[in-house]
C-alpha cells in the first residue's frame, strides 16, 4: 500500500486549526476596540463634519450718500462657483439647487467712478500684516486675509464706520452635499451709511470740465465748510481694485510718473500759491499796523537790490508802471511792488504768522486721508534746513507767494473762505451725519460739528471789509479777473499765476472767489448778511490748473463755468 506524500498528525492538526481561529479572532477584536474605542471620536467626528457645515455670511458694507439721497457708493450682490466664475442669479439659484457650492459676493458700485475716485477711495485686501490687528475695537471687527478694507478716501477714512459685522450659518448636509436642514444662524450686521454733503450733479459738471487736464478744483461752502465738490484731475478707475480687480489697469496707475493718477491735487498736492495768497499778506499788513487803506506805493518799475531785481507782472508783460498803488488798487491789479513793500514792512516773522493762522503750513483736518500740509517757509527753516540766513528777496517771493512757499488746492480755498465768512476759519469736511454709534476719541476723524469746527481768527471787521473789496474790485472792469466784469451777482476774487520752478516750465494758473460777494444779491432772502456784509451762504470756488499759465485766462473761465452752473442751480 502506497503512502500518503505527506503524513498529518490528526491532533496536531486540530490544534493548529484551533491557534490560527483564536490569532483571527483576537486580531478582529483588537482592530474592533481600535475602530470604535481609541478611533471612534476621530472618525465620529469626520463623519459629523460631513455632514455639517459652516457658511460665512457676507456682511453689506455702508453706503456712501448725499444729504439728497444721491448714491454715490453702495454695492452689488454678485455669485460666483467654486472657480471663481462669475454666474447670473438665476443659474447661482439652480446650482445651490442642485448641491453645488456658489459664492455670493458683495462687489463695491461707485457711480461716479473716475469722477470722484480722489474722494471716494477704493477697497483693498487685508495684508498680512493687518491681520490679529482689532482696527475697530469699539466695533469688534477683526479683519481676516482676505477681507475688502478701504484705501484712501472716504472709504480709508471711515473704514470703521462703513464696515460690516461677518454673519456665520450652519447647517446639515447629507452625503452628497445637499442641504437637509438649518441649524443655526447669526445674522450679518450691515455697515453703517455715511451721509456727505458732495452735490454729486456739480462733481460731475466739475470732472467733464477738467478731466483732460492737470488739475483740482475745490467748492465749498464759506460759513460752514462743508464741501460740495472736490475734484482732482487725471484720475483713476476705483473699480479697477477690490474683488474684481484689473491688476493691468492698477499697474498702469502705479507707472504713470507722469501724470501721477493716483494723486489727488485737491488736498495731497502742494504748489506754490502765487498772488492767490496776498490777501492773507494784505490782512496782516492791516493788523499790524503797517499800512492803512490810504497807504500809497509808487510802482515806478523793478525794485532793484544788488543784482537782483524784483518786477512787477504788468512791467513784465507790457512794460508798463502802475504809479500810485493803494491796498484796494493792490489787489485789483494784483501789483507785485506794492506787496514786496508790505512783506518788507511787515519782516518776515510777522508773514510766517499770519500765514500760519490762515492755515498755511499745516493740514486743514479734512476728514481724508493723505493730506499734504504744504510748507510756509521761515528763516529759522531755510537755516535749519538750507543752512543759509534769510534774505530781503525772500520776504519779497513769499509776500507775493513765490520761493519756498507751496500750499494745496484745499488750503487756498479754506483762507479764502475765512476771508469771506467774517475771518473765521472753517475745518473743511464731507461727513455731515455724527457717528454716534462709535466712541472714537479722534475729532480729526470722526468728529462732526459745523457749529464748533470754526475758530474765530479775531480779524479787525475793518479790515475784512477793505481786503473784501479789494477782491470785489478784481472781478470789477480794470481788475485781473476780467471773465467776471459783467457777471451778476458780485463776486469777489483773486488771480494767481505761480511759477512752476522749471526754466521752461508754465506757470501755474490759479483763481479763487467767494460769490456772492454781497448781501444784496437778488433772489436770496433767506441768506442774511454776516458782520462782515458779505452773504451768509456765500460759496467758495478755487481752480487749480498744473502748469496751466495765466490764472484770469485759463483757471478764472473754468471757475466761471462752475459759478453759472451754481446760480442756475439756486446755490444764490
Amino acid at each position: 500500500m502506497r503512502q500518503p506524500f505527506f503524513d498529518i498528525d490528526q491532533e496536531k492538526l486540530f490544534l493548529l486549526t484551533k491557534a490560527i481561529l483564536l490569532s483571527s479572532f483576537l486580531i478582529l477584536t483588537l482592530r474592533s476596540f481600535d475602530l470604535a474605542v481609541i478611533r471612534g471620536s476621530y472618525y465620529l467626528k469626520r463623519s459629523e463634519n460631513n455632514r455639517l457645515r459652516k457658511i460665512s455670511l457676507a456682511a453689506p458694507r455702508g453706503r456712501i450718500i448725499t444729504q439728497s439721497g444721491q448714491v454715490l457708493v453702495d454695492n452689488l450682490g454678485t455669485y460666483t462657483d467654486k472657480q471663481g466664475n462669475q454666474l447670473e442669479r438665476e443659474r447661482a439659484l439652480f446650482k445651490k439647487a442642485a448641491g453645488e457650492e456658489v459664492v455670493d459676493r458683495l462687489v463695491r458700485r461707485y457711480y461716479l467712478n473716475e469722477a470722484a475716485a480722489h474722494l471716494t477711495g477704493y477697497l483693498g485686501e487685508t495684508t498680512e500684516a493687518e491681520l490679529g490687528h482689532f482696527r475697530c475695537p469699539e466695533r469688534e471687527i477683526n479683519y481676516q486675509l482676505g477681507d475688502q478694507v478701504g484705501r484712501g478716501g472716504l472709504e480709508e477714512q471711515y473704514d470703521c464706520f462703513l464696515t460690516g459685522k461677518t454673519g456665520e450659518e450652519l447647517i446639515e448636509v447629507d452625503f452628497r452635499g445637499r442641504l437637509i436642514r438649518e441649524l443655526g444662524k447669526i445674522q450679518a450686521e450691515s455697515g453703517e451709511d455715511l451721509i456727505i454733503s458732495l452735490d454729486l450733479d456739480l462733481q460731475k459738471y466739475i470732472w467733464e470740465k477738467i478731466k483732460e487736464i492737470k488739475g483740482a478744483v475745490v467748492v465749498l461752502e464759506a460759513v460752514s465748510g462743508q464741501i460740495l465738490a472736490l475734484v482732482s484731475a487725471p484720475s483713476f478707475e476705483p473699480n479697477a481694485f477690490g474683488l474684481a480687480k484689473n491688476e493691468a489697469k492698477i499697474e498702469s496707475y502705479l507707472s504713470d510718473q507722469e501724470n501721477t493718477p493716483l494723486l489727488n491735487r485737491s488736498l495731497g498736492g502742494a504748489y506754490p500759491p502765487g498772488s492767490v495768497f496776498k490777501p492773507v499778506v494784505a490782512i496782516a499788513g492791516l493788523e499790524e499796523g503797517k499800512i492803512k487803506e490810504n497807504t500809497i506805493v509808487e510802482d515806478a518799475g523793478p525794485i532793484i537790490i544788488g543784482q537782483w531785481q524784483y518786477t512787477n507782472w504788468y512791467w513784465n508783460d507790457y512794460g508798463m508802471v502802475e504809479g500810485e498803488v493803494d491796498l484796494i488798487k493792490g489787489l485789483k491789479r494784483s501789483n507785485d511792488i506794492y506787496f514786496y513793500k508790505v512783506g518788507e514792512w511787515l519782516g518776515a516773522n510777522n508773514l510766517v504768522a499770519w500765514a500760519e493762522k490762515f492755515g498755511l503750513g499745516k493740514i486743514t483736518g479734512i476728514d481724508l486721508p493723505a493730506e499734504s500740509a504744504g510748507l510756509l517757509p521761515s528763516p529759522d527753516w531755510k537755516k535749519k534746513i538750507k543752512g543759509e540766513p534769510w534774505f530781503l528777496g525772500n520776504t519779497y517771493h513769499l509776500a507775493i507767494g513765490q520761493g519756498d512757499l507751496t500750499a494745496s488746492p484745499l488750503q487756498i480755498a479754506v483762507l479764502t473762505a475765512a476771508i469771506a465768512n467774517g475771518g473765521r476759519l472753517c475745518r473743511p469736511h464731507l461727513a455731515v451725519n455724527t457717528l454716534s454709534t462709535l466712541k472714537v476719541e479722534d475729532p480729526v476723524t470722526f468728529k462732526v460739528d459745523n457749529t464748533s469746527d470754526c475758530h474765530d481768527l479775531r480779524i479787525t471787521p475793518k479790515h475784512l471789509q477793505l481786503v473784501q473789496q479789494g477782491m470785489i474790485e478784481a472781478c470789477r472792469p480794470g481788475g485781473t479777473g476780467f471773465p467776471f466784469f459783467d457777471f451778476v451777482p458780485q463776486v469777489g476774487c483773486k488771480t494767481g499765476t505761480a511759477q512752476a520752478g522749471g526754466k521752461d516750465d508754465e506757470p501755474h494758473a490759479w483763481f479763487t472767489l467767494f460769490a456772492p460777494a454781497l448781501s444784496t444779491a437778488p433772489d436770496t432772502p433767506e441768506v442774511g448778511p454776516d458782520s462782515s456784509g458779505v452773504a451768509s451762504r456765500s460759496v467758495v470756488v478755487t481752480v487749480f490748473v498744473e502748469k496751466g499759465g495765466s490764472g484770469a485766462y485759463i483757471a478764472a473761465p473754468i471757475a466761471k463755468d462752475i459759478v453759472e452752473y451754481l446760480k442756475e442751480q439756486k446755490y444764490f
